[in-house]
């Protein structure tokens, strides 16, 4: 499985990303695909996933902003974040469990909101 992650950029407090996590190879192993952040100097934290059921999870500090959705189709899992804040600056990772329990990771997008 390869994941390519996409979306990052600068943006205002308050504003809005869509970061996108498009998965090729072997797609239908692909149980659960996660978002995680890591802050400069932080650990990795997990942020929100999305079963092959469609069943969500977030993380508490950004529910009610972030929504993980997947496109089927287009073999892509999005992350849409809205009202961002300063804090959730960080390089963004998509993370894909499949069904042999490996876990494949796709390159960061920085994610940074100014004040």
């Amino acid at each position: 499985v390869q994941l390519q992650a996409s979306g990052g950029g600068l943006v205002q407090a308050g504003g809005s990303l869509r970061l996108s996590c498009a998965a090729s190879g072997n797609i239908f192993s692909i149980l659960v695909t996660r978002w995680y952040r890591q802050a400069p100097g932080e650990q990795r934290d997990l942020v929100a996933s999305i079963t092959i059921g469609g069943v969500t999870n977030y993380a508490d500090s950004v529910k009610g902003r972030f929504t993980i959705s997947r496109d089927n189709a287009k073999n892509t899992v999005s992350l849409q974040m809205n009202s961002l804040k300063p804090e959730d600056t960080a390089v963004y990772y998509c993370n894909a469990l499949v069904v042999s329990y490996h876990t494949y990771w796709g390159q960061g997008t920085l994610v940074t909101v100014s004040s």
